[in-house]
């Protein structure tokens, strides 16, 4: 099976492991509205997997799960909707909004106008840095840990390590189980976390500790690092008009390992 096949099973598999969690997390959590793009976006995702994924990048840059801007109206991890159209070349679909989708946030797709600072910030870095969409994935590839939105009752949005560890540990287990399935499908050899909560779940997956290096389900060891956040809500990301955090990123991106 081709690369991009086997990326796209994987996605699938995890889908439905998190689809099924959904009654769980909204019942015993302060979610009110947990929703899946991996399946009402299902479209645009797999273009970003099939038309990026067999490229060749061997460092996957690790993200936490969706915003309501960015994946969960496009699909693709940190997919702001400018970005995903005109630098990743994502063809738009009518997408329908859950049943259990928070009222102020519908699922507008990529007509959606409003777009997420997050992945501005870090597929507009991509393009700066290597140039276009082909050499960035010749390079990297961007991976979400946890496929599912989580908005509050107020529509706020709410990262796996805010919830209960009791009831989220099977699903991140499931998707540090996707984490390594993917490192083995493109034979990556280094996971920068674009955050610490995104290092941590990946030194977790890959048994590394809190320093040194993992190990992949086939033997290789994989190098572990870690960015800033592009998040309008860091600090580390808005100094100096996020030239810091640009610097940061690209140190990470051109350190020898």
């Amino acid at each position: 099976m081709d690369i991009a096949s086997q990326l796209v099973d994987a996605a699938k598999r995890l889908s439905a492991i998190c689809d099924s969690a959904i009654s769980t997390i909204e019942k015993k959590t302060i979610v009110c509205h947990a929703t899946n793009p991996l399946d009402y976006a299902w479209q645009h995702h797999r273009q970003y997997l099939t038309k990026w994924g067999a490229r060749g990048g061997k460092t996957i840059l690790l993200g936490m799960n969706p915003g309501p801007w960015g994946m969960a109206q496009s699909g693709v991890p940190f997919g702001s909707t400018n970005m995903a159209k005109t630098f990743l070349q994502i063809e738009p679909h009518s997408l329908k909004t859950p049943h259990n989708a928070h009222p102020k946030r519908p699922i507008e797709g990529l007509g959606l106008e409003r777009q997420e600072v997050s992945g501005e910030r870090l597929w507009g870095l991509m393009k700066q840095h290597y140039g276009t969409a082909e050499n960035t994935f010749d390079n990297i590839f961007v991976v979400n840990h946890c496929p599912l939105l989580l908005l509050g009752e107020s529509g706020k949005n709410l990262t796996p390590d805010k919830l209960p560890s009791n009831i989220m540990k099977p699903i991140l287990d499931a998707c540090d189980q996707y984490l390594l399935e993917v490192v083995d499908i493109l034979q990556a050899d280094r996971i920068i976390g674009i955050g610490k909560y995104a290092e941590a779940r990946a030194r977790k997956a890959l048994s590394a500790g809190k320093v040194g290096k993992g190990i992949s389900n086939d033997g290789r060891e994989i190098h572990i690092s870690t960015c800033w956040h592009p998040s309008p809500a860091s600090p580390l990301a808005n100094k100096n008009g996020s030239a810091d955090w640009r610097a940061n990123v690209i140190a990470a991106l051109t350190e020898e390992y």
